[in-house]
């Protein structure tokens, strides 16, 4: 992917309306979605006490997701491109892993992710990319 349209697809994420998202049941987590302007472009973040605990990527049918405990990334491919009626309701995104990182696919989202550095928001999810 060039860099014009990795610099579109991050400048097209906007965070939704955390009053559309149900409530986390733990009362220090906060949920915050992004959207970006391809169908099937999102960012949900999970915060515990300010601190990222969970996130998920997905773009055009791939995803990435990550967990700090223990310390892990995984990528997988979601349901969303396929044409089934169950699939068109947004709340039925499904994913299956996959058995290997797929590398290609976190080194376009760091790069996406890198077009919003200098956001203290973003800042905080690319740290997590500089791991040892």
């Amino acid at each position: 992917m060039n860099h014009q349209k990795i610099a579109e697809l991050g400048a097209s994420l906007r965070q939704i309306d955390r009053k559309l998202l149900t409530p986390t049941t733990q009362k220090d987590n906060t949920r915050v979605w992004y959207q970006g302007g391809e169908p099937y472009f999102d960012l949900f973040v999970e915060l515990r006490q300010g601190k990222i605990e969970w996130f998920q990527f997905t773009l055009r049918g791939k995803s990435l997701s990550w967990k700090p405990q223990p310390y892990s990334w995984q990528t997988g491919r979601t349901n969303e491109l396929h044409n089934d009626d169950f699939t068109l309701y947004p709340a039925s995104k499904l994913i299956e892993s996959n058995r290997h990182l797929d590398w290609e696919f976190i080194e376009l989202v760091h790069s996406i992710l890198q077009t919003r550095a200098g956001e203290p928001f973003f800042d905080q999810i690319l740290s997590l990319f500089d791991y040892p």
